[in-house]
């Protein structure tokens, strides 16, 4: 219940910059909403020091001398039981107005003896009042705090929920993400004729020399056991009832054999919706909805260690408020970067948050100029992001020119089941060659019968748009679709700072290398949130800590929003024309001329005006481009996902790049790297 008081005889002078735009300044009187969420501490207003932005609840202050008369005692009455305190608020804001029983009718102003008692029948006259944007202060308490909802947190979530109490929290709804659109499978070696050590080659293979051969093999090699406890949890895999294991395999770009273990063309979204029953039956899980992280609270904000983390800051778009998360151990599962191009076959939430709340808060990344184009995206201009499944070339799909002809068999000779970096590269010359919008995947060979049974999403969806792939071949062009590298992590799935771990897309594990081999990313997400859980489960809960809230006193509303929306439509072009599948010096030059423009502007911007879900997205994609860019400025040669006419040839030793946010710090040592490194 809020209540209104109405506070006379206001100054008209503004208290501080970044606040007189709140109050018009010819208002004689103005009104302010009295909401018992803000009881606070007292504290001596002569005492409080400015703090620099750190977003706490939105409030508007007057600091000024202010009569309340018989209207306040007239209101008392509707308080019901209530007893009016006056106590002051952090940040140098902030006298607040606060309630209790008020059986005896009293009002006591702060004072230090706290003896002065008010009178109603005569005026009241204070040292300074405030009056306060109607909102309220959240904070929540977690053992585990997961940022994101793909395979990677749920996987977390569930192996932590029996020991943990663990809050999920999503920027959009809880199915909205990559591992949800993830059509092709999980990869494994299932079957009596393929092994881990095949796998593991072909792993290496594709990863073009950079692939942890550790990490690869500990990953293959549980690969049995993921399939295991996904299908103890509920996912129904495609049957085979011929093969021995009982699952129908099917082979991608890359891959020896036949490998890969799936739910028809849907595998991602079958997954997924096991696993969010499980999620939503558990006691211990609380999930929120529609908050985007914003930042990553580390221990200087409460006078700590600075590489400590204690939660995150996440704006809760239903309300506008900035909600504090606070949890003894932080885990980002906050997907990739794909937006960060004009075309992708991600969703819109793949904005490489993680990344940057990664970077800002002190951990190193790696590889990140390593981004996988997948080589066959939907053409069609009433389709968005639709990825047609490298398991349509792995079930024989040819590539053809718009004339008819095959053209894979004269870039590799592994034809259309090369890696996806080839087939990309490949498409995209042809492209450019022969100046056409597109290229085309046939599958329609094949018995209509066949193609409907294993690919019926990608039927279903082609069809909506006028295109039958059981009688004609479907467009497609590349687009980006994976991000290699990511915030740098260890086998235990820990980044650089304490108690915090990062899973899946979002990290730089070792895996992938200088390309992914196609369908092991679902796999690493239930690896390493499997090793995450276990990591997290091995230390005690920490302790819980008070947290300083959102700082938003000196922002004011935003008074340009295009600004937003222009700089979010450069960045995405010129990172596609100059950070694409083919890279040039002069083309990354452009690009980090441009991104450094932009940052300087987003960054003038985010100091100045309330959050929103665009600008916070927008701040974290211009971060991680910027990192995108340094990291293939520094690769001087040509290796895997990343192509330079300038340095067309692949050197003999093969390096990763790793990105240091503190140079000459020293980070633990993850995953044998050195503190700053480059190929």
């Amino acid at each position: 219940m809020r209540h209104q008081i109405i506070l006379r005889r206001i100054d008209r002078n503004p208290v501080q910059p970044g606040v007189e735009r709140t109050f018009a300044p010819k208002a004689r009187q103005g009104t302010v909403g009295l909401d018992e969420g803000f009881l606070g501490d007292v504290f001596h207003l002569g005492g409080i020091t400015h703090h620099p932005r750190q977003e706490t609840p939105e409030l508007a202050v007057i600091l000024a001398q202010q009569e309340l008369e018989r209207t306040l005692v007239a209101l008392l009455g509707a308080f019901d039981q209530y007893l009016i305190q006056v106590s002051v608020r952090h940040s140098s804001l902030l006298l607040f107005v606060s309630y209790e029983s008020i059986r005896d009718r009293t009002f006591r102003p702060w004072e230090p003896d706290g003896a002065k008692k008010f009178n109603p029948t005569r005026v009241f006259r204070g040292q300074a009042q405030a009056c306060y944007h109607p909102a309220t202060i959240m904070q929540h308490r977690h053992d585990v705090l997961i940022l994101g909802s793909g395979l990677a947190a749920l996987t977390t979530a569930l192996k932590l929920a029996d020991r943990r109490r663990v809050a999920i929290v999503t920027k959009r709804q809880m199915t909205d993400g990559a591992s949800d659109w993830a059509q092709g499978g999980i990869a494994a070696a299932v079957d009596n004729g393929d092994s881990v050590e095949a796998h593991v080659h072909d792993t290496l293979i594709a990863g073009a020399g950079l692939c942890d051969v550790e990490v690869t093999r500990l990953v293959a090699s549980q690969a049995r056991d993921m399939i295991a406890w996904l299908t103890a949890n509920g996912v129904a895999f495609t049957p085979d009832p011929q093969a021995p294991g009982g699952l129908h395999l099917t082979r991608e770009g890359g891959h020896s054999k036949r490998r890969v273990v799936h739910a028809a063309d849907a595998t991602g979204h079958a997954v997924q919706t096991s696993l969010l029953d499980k999620i939503r039956a558990h006691p211990n899980i609380e999930t929120f909805e529609q908050h985007v992280a914003i930042d990553l609270i580390s221990g200087k904000r409460i006078g700590g260690q600075e590489r400590q983390i204690h939660g995150a800051y996440a704006l809760n778009k239903g309300t506008g408020e900035v909600e504090t998360f606070a949890a003894g151990h932080t885990v980002l599962a906050t997907g990739g970067a794909g937006k960060v191009y004009l075309y992708t076959t991600n969703p819109d939430t793949s904005t490489g948050d993680g990344i940057a709340m990664a970077w800002r808060a002190g951990c190193r990344v790696a590889n990140l100029e390593f981004v996988q184009f997948h080589p066959t995206c939907l053409y069609h201009p009433h389709a968005k992001s639709f990825l047609i499944s490298e398991a349509v070339r792995g079930e024989g799909g040819r590539l053809l020119l718009p004339d008819g002809t095959r053209f894979m068999q004269l870039h590799d000779e592994r034809a259309e089941l090369a890696p996806r970096d080839v087939v990309a590269r490949a498409i995209d010359f042809e492209m450019k060659k022969r100046g056409v919008d597109c290229v085309f995947l046939d599958i329609s060979h094949k018995p209509a019968g066949f193609i409907r049974e294993h690919f019926p999403t990608i039927h279903a969806r082609c069809l909506e748009l006028g295109i039958d792939i059981t009688r004609e071949p479907i467009p497609v062009v590349p687009a980006a679709h994976y991000t290699c590298g990511g915030v740098v992590t260890d086998i235990q799935a820990r980044t650089d700072l304490c108690n915090l771990h990062a899973v899946g897309e979002v990290t730089f594990t070792g895996l992938h290398g200088a390309n992914r081999l196609a369908s092991n990313s679902l796999l690493e997400c239930l690896v390493f949130g499997h090793a995450a859980a276990a990591d997290i489960l091995a230390s005690p809960p920490a302790p819980e800590l008070e947290l300083p809230p959102w700082d938003a006193s000196r922002v004011t509303d935003p008074d340009e929003e295009v600004v937003i929306s222009h700089n979010w439509d450069e960045l995405r072009r010129f990172m596609w024309d100059y950070v694409g599948i083919v890279r040039t010096n002069k083309r990354l030059a452009r690009a980090s001329h441009r991104v450094r423009l932009l940052r300087a502007e987003i960054d003038e911007f985010y100091r100045n005006f309330r959050v929103g879900n665009d600008l916070i997205e927008l701040r974290n994609l211009v971060q991680t481009a910027d990192l995108i860019i340094r990291s293939a400025q520094l690769r001087q040669e040509s290796r895997g996902l990343h192509y330079s006419r300038d340095y067309p040839d692949t050197l003999p030793i093969a390096g990763n790049t790793v990105l240091n946010p503190r140079p000459g710090t020293m980070c633990p040592s993850v995953c044998g790297l050195p503190n700053e490194a480059t190929p």
